[in-house]
């Protein structure tokens, strides 16, 4: 469960007093445990509140008013976000921050997708993944129902830590493209699939018709029907593992979306120019009906 941990502010914090060189240490510290073990996602002080507004809705009314604001025990000095298993976790974390003089922290659960029952429709899933994703710098989303695909093409496992020969194996397959017996379609795919904890195998390949005799070097993966997120990749081909790893890293964890155990595919379109490495890359993520 994710829950956010308010540090309520006090009289020294709305004055602007800034903490002590010994606090920040020992705050600095504790921070790079809660890193350590997985706990903190994000973590942030705030300005005193004479430096902030706030804004009042009434009707179709919106009145501004500026800081600082009464009831210092009621306003925010920061806040953590951290992953928990639960909130007797999180209590057991925060009884080890450096706190002292009376400061008064708050944790609260933050809501997930569960919570909302069958008012977070899928329409309102896809909505919201799409949403992160632009938040994170990607481009936006779009989800199709992907019909079944058969590739086929030169196969090879990677660990996470040889990923950078990955080229090497399109360097190979590239004199190969408009040889494949029983190719269908114009676009070549890079398919991610039969996934360890060590790392995975990479297949550089095309759409074949089901049936057809191949070569005996050649592996065959099939994708299969379903729901897919698709990404597109715009930056230089060179630069896609930086997308996977914002996809991977940042955006599944807080997607509400559940991911499919099926290939991963990169999807190279008719649009790709292979000499400059720009142009019509998308990456197919398998999702769960």
């Amino acid at each position: 469960m994710k829950v956010m941990v308010f540090v309520k502010a006090s009289p020294e914090s709305e004055r602007g007093e800034m903490p002590s060189e010994e606090l920040l240490r020992e705050m600095g510290n504790y921070n790079e445990q809660l890193v350590k073990a997985g706990i903190m996602l994000t973590g942030e002080g705030l300005h005193p509140s004479i430096k902030g507004k706030r804004v009042r809705f009434s009707g179709k009314e919106r009145t501004v008013i500026d800081g600082p604001f009464a009831e210092t025990k009621e306003l925010i000095a920061g806040f953590w976000v951290w992953q928990v298993k639960s909130l007797d976790e999180a209590v057991q974390w925060l009884k080890k921050a450096p706190f002292d003089g009376g400061t008064e922290v708050e944790i609260r659960p933050v809501f997930e997708a569960a919570d909302f029952g069958e008012s977070f429709t899928p329409e309102l899933r896809e909505q919201e993944a799409n949403t992160r994703a632009q938040g994170l710098k990607l481009n936006p989303l779009r989800f199709e129902n992907g019909t079944e695909k058969l590739i086929a093409g030169l196969n090879e496992s990677f660990t996470f830590q040889t990923l950078a020969g990955i080229p090497a194996l399109w360097t190979r397959f590239a004199p190969l493209i408009n040889k494949v017996p029983g190719r269908q379609g114009k676009e070549t795919y890079g398919v991610s699939w039969n996934y360890t904890k060590e790392g995975f195998d990479y297949l550089a390949g095309v759409e074949v018709s089901a049936g057809t005799k191949l070569p005996a070097e050649y592996a065959q993966v099939k994708l299969p029907a379903g729901r897919y997120a698709i990404f597109t990749h715009s930056a230089h081909i060179s630069t896609i593992k930086e997308t996977f790893d914002t996809i991977c890293e940042k955006w599944m964890p807080e997607c509400s979306l559940k991911l499919a155990h099926s290939p991963w595919a990169e999807r190279y379109t008719e649009s790709f120019n292979p000499q400059t490495g720009m142009g019509g890359v998308e990456i197919w993520v398998p999702l769960e009906a």
